[in-house]
């Protein structure tokens, strides 16, 4: 990569808001560098109501592609040109392609998780009933792909109980009958999870500056489940210390990041990316944090 930018540089764009957390940019710049390639990762931070305007600026610019994270993955939809079948199953977006002025969506979310957690555990997610904290994107993304790689039961947990009712009558349509919401009394919940195998975190509660919140009851944790959170900053969150300290399996958030990072640079640039230099920089990186 050139030291800096030039009228030549290939930008990819990280829309999502907050984003001064995210360690993508170094992530991926480190890997275009070391294959010589002349692309620069950028992060912009965006509001809901900005986003229909600097995406439209954006992608009349030298740019090859964009990352989407919290809040922008189900409302970026609607401003692309085309969408990746499994990105419309989904519903969601985490990655965008900008191909002869055409934009277009796919989601690398869920395959990044479930290579994470099948390469953590040293398992297959085939067979095995997962209960799921939250609804939004990232949810989307990793229960629709559960479903597609033959997980038995999704069970869905949301604040809201008609937007984990929503996704899982989703699932079960689009893709095969696995999935229900899960009931809000606690008895209901309890009973939830111990007929669960893999607990998977899909919000953002934990994540720094709220290293303290813990997305539900930890009399609730069980030694029989494995537990997974998305978050990764911090590496181990409140969830992930409760959890071990039941004496479960975990699954941090940081090999997710990794996978569907190196997902998606694969569609930026063509490139098979060096998962390695990937995962050497986003550890460094976050170990300096803790």
């Amino acid at each position: 990569m050139k030291p800096y930018p030039t009228v030549t540089t290939k930008l990819v764009i990280l829309l999502g808001n907050p984003l001064g957390h995210s360690i993508s940019p170094p992530m991926h710049n480190r890997v275009f560098e070391r294959l010589d390639l002349d692309y620069c990762y950028m992060p912009v931070e965006v509001t809901e109501e900005n986003l229909p305007t600097v995406f439209a600026g954006l992608a009349r610019m030298n740019v090859a592609g964009f990352n989407v994270t919290i809040p922008h993955k189900t409302n970026i939809i609607k401003h692309l040109d085309e969408l990746d079948p499994l990105a419309a199953t989904i519903g969601a977006v985490n990655t965008i392609t900008v191909r002869d002025g055409k934009t277009k969506g796919y989601n690398t979310d869920g395959e990044g998780f479930i290579r994470s957690f099948e390469e953590e555990t040293r398992s297959t997610v085939h067979g095995k009933s997962f209960f799921l904290l939250g609804s939004g994107g990232a949810a989307r993304a990793i229960a629709m792909t559960l479903a597609f790689h033959g997980a038995e039961k999704i069970s869905i947990h949301n604040r809201t109980a008609a937007k984990a009712e929503d996704l899982a009558d989703e699932i079960n349509k689009k893709i095969r009958p696995c999935a229900a919401a899960a009931g809000q009394p606690p008895d209901s919940l309890r009973k939830s999870l111990a007929e669960s195998d893999v607990l998977i975190n899909t919000t953002s509660l934990g994540m720094h500056p709220q290293e303290e919140v813990l997305p539900l009851e930890e009399s609730l944790l069980s030694p029989h489940l494995i537990v997974a959170d998305i978050v990764y900053n911090p590496l181990m969150t409140r969830l992930l210390k409760s959890a071990q300290g039941k004496g479960c399996p975990i699954v941090p958030g940081l090999g997710m990041l990794i996978y569907q990072g190196a997902a998606a640079f694969k569609l930026f640039t063509g490139v098979d990316p060096l998962v390695d230099q990937m995962a050497e920089v986003a550890h460094s990186l976050m170990a300096a944090r803790q």
